[in-house]
This record gives structure tokens, sequence and C-alpha cells, in this order.
């Protein structure tokens, strides 16, 4: 049996996994293909991808700066050059932008390159019986560990944990906002000499080129879209039953606003995050409920950006240390 069963592969999760993982034994369940979480990558074409969930990172605590630069001394992590343009009225201060050496997922995958994680494995249910975790997941397969951590949004965290989360936990007024990103493909199109776009718009917030990220070469110009919050809203509990018609709406916007030619579009893909991140921070860094030996920690505990899962990762670290399970180890 091992010691600690992390639920989730993001930041959060693969972060938590590697720094247990010093002195504990560590499994992790994913419940999709590759690791990853918000950061996850689609791939295209040989080496060429798409960045359909976390765009970049962009560093203001000197902790996760210090982190960042060992990554990027290792290759794992690197700038994002090009011009990035924001056309909204309101303008960012994003200053240095970073984004995984071949994909975005790229720091989970470093993290979690010792540890055992299991893909396609969506926790269902969880019981903690004589001071130990039984794990179902989603084929119906159980797996029992000493300690668990849970990185999931907070409405999956509620219901799946709700009778060990303290009231304080499960009390918390948090509003996690969705997205629908869209991705695509244009041949023989002329190359925009841009990085990134942020616009002004109504349907589509933020436009990636990918090519500018210079992981691939390809003739093929690839862009990822992502829509803006008060349109993912509105579509997001429905864009499953007519994806083509919700992309094409995206797709529509995007030649508006770039004259790209529809008719050299070859390849579109949508995906939706309905828990994607949460604009307002709670009073809580992360949880640790010693009575349970049950972890809980994520970005929607300090922020919406890859460094509050960092953050949450490392301060429920610390409350372990602090408060260690009575196991062999710290």
């Amino acid at each position: 049996m091992k010691d600690f069963c992390i639920v989730g592969s993001g930041i959060a999760g693969s972060t938590i996994a590697n720094l247990l993982s010093k002195k504990y034994t560590i499994e992790v369940f994913e419940k999709a293909r590759g690791v990853g979480g918000r950061a996850s990558s689609r791939r295209f074409k040989d080496e060429a991808n798409f960045d359909h969930g976390t765009q970049y990172l962009n560093p203001k605590n000197n902790a996760f700066k210090k982190f960042l630069k060992i990554l990027k001394n290792k290759k794992v992590v690197k700038e994002w050059p090009g011009k990035h343009f924001d056309l909204c009225t309101v303008k960012r201060n994003h200053g240095i932008k970073l984004i995984g050496q071949k994909a975005n997922n790229s720091i989970s995958k470093y993290l979690l390159k010792k540890i055992k994680v299991n893909h396609l494995s969506k926790v269902i249910k969880i019981i903690f019986i004589n001071n130990i975790w039984e794990i179902t997941t989603d084929n119906k397969k159980k797996k029992y560990f000493k300690n668990l951590i849970l990185t999931c949004p907070y409405p999956q965290l509620k219901p799946l944990a709700a009778s060990y989360l303290p009231k304080d936990i499960l009390n918390l007024n948090v509003k996690m906002q969705p997205n629908i990103t869209v991705m695509a493909a244009f041949k023989d199109q002329k190359e925009i000499p841009v990085s990134s776009l942020r616009f002004n718009d109504s349907i589509i917030g933020w436009a990636a080129n990918e090519n500018s990220k210079k992981r691939f070469k390809s003739k093929l110009s690839l862009w990822t879209l992502q829509s803006t919050i008060k349109w993912a809203c509105k579509f997001i509990d429905k864009y499953k039953k007519n994806k083509s018609g919700v992309a094409n709406i995206i797709i529509e916007r995007f030649l508006a606003l770039t004259n790209y030619d529809k008719r050299k579009l070859i390849f579109v893909s949508i995906h939706g995050w309905k828990f994607s991140y949460n604009l307002n921070r709670t009073k809580f860094k992360s949880c640790w409920v010693k009575k349970y030996n049950l972890g809980v920690c994520g970005d929607w505990f300090l922020g919406p950006n890859v460094e509050h899962a960092w953050l949450s990762a490392n301060n429920l670290f610390n409350q372990i240390k602090k408060n260690p399970p009575e196991i062999d180890g710290f």
C-alpha cells in the first residue's frame, strides 16, 4: 500500500506529488489521456501541437520565479518570443511570457517523470475506513492508500469529499469561470507576424499563434482561440451537443478579425473547460485535514493562474511537514 494518492496531474497535483515523493511513496490518478490538467496540450501532426488550456506563465511570486529559473536552465520552459498585442481598452502588464519547451504540460511531465500516473482513471468515490482511504475509479477498480490529496476544481471537490471537509471549506463562495477553446489549422495562409492577440471583443478574448512558439516547423498556420468568459458562460453547458456550430461562431469571428481565408481552413477542434479558473482568492491557501489524512490544493484557493496552483501545492506541503501523517517519512 502506497503512502499518498494524488488525484489530478495538473500543476498543483504534479507539484505536491513531486514534493512528497522525496520521502513518501506516491501514485497519481488522472482522468485524461495525458498529464497537465488545465495546462494540457493537444497534438496535431508530428511535433505540432496546440496549448488549448493555459497559454503561458507570467511569474510574480519570487519563489515561483526561482522555480521557473531552474526549469529554464533544465530546458523545461523557455521564453515565448515575438510580438504580443493587447487590443483591449484596459491594458494588462503581462511582462515576461514563459511556455513549456515542447508543450505547456512540460512542467507536469518533468515533475512526474519518476512517479506512477494512472491515465484515463477518474476517481468517482472515496471512503475513509479504518484509517485507510479506499479509492474507486470509473472503471470500478478499487485501490487503497494511507493518505489522499485532491487537486480537482472546487465544484468537483465538494460532492466527492463533502463528508470529510471542514465546514469553513465547504462554505466557501467559489465561482469557477468557464472557457471554450477552438484549435484551428490553415494551409497556404500568409503568416501574421504576431505571437498573440488579446481582443476587445464579445466572443474571442485571446488568440495564440502556435507557430510563433518555435516548437515545430510547419507550412500550416496553427491558432488557439479562447473565448471570453461571458460568451463561454452562455455556451459551456450546451456546446457538446453542437460542437461544430459553436466552433464555427468562434472561427467566423476570428476570420473577420484577421482576414484569414476560410477556404484554407483544414482542421478545427473545440474543447470546453467548465471549471477553468477562479478569478478571486479565498481566505485559505490549501487544506490539510489531519483527522482524515486528507489534503486539498489547487489554483482556485488563490486565483486564476498557474502560479497560484504551484503556491497552493507548496503551502499544503508545508502544512503536511508541520503536522505529518503517522507513517514513515518526515
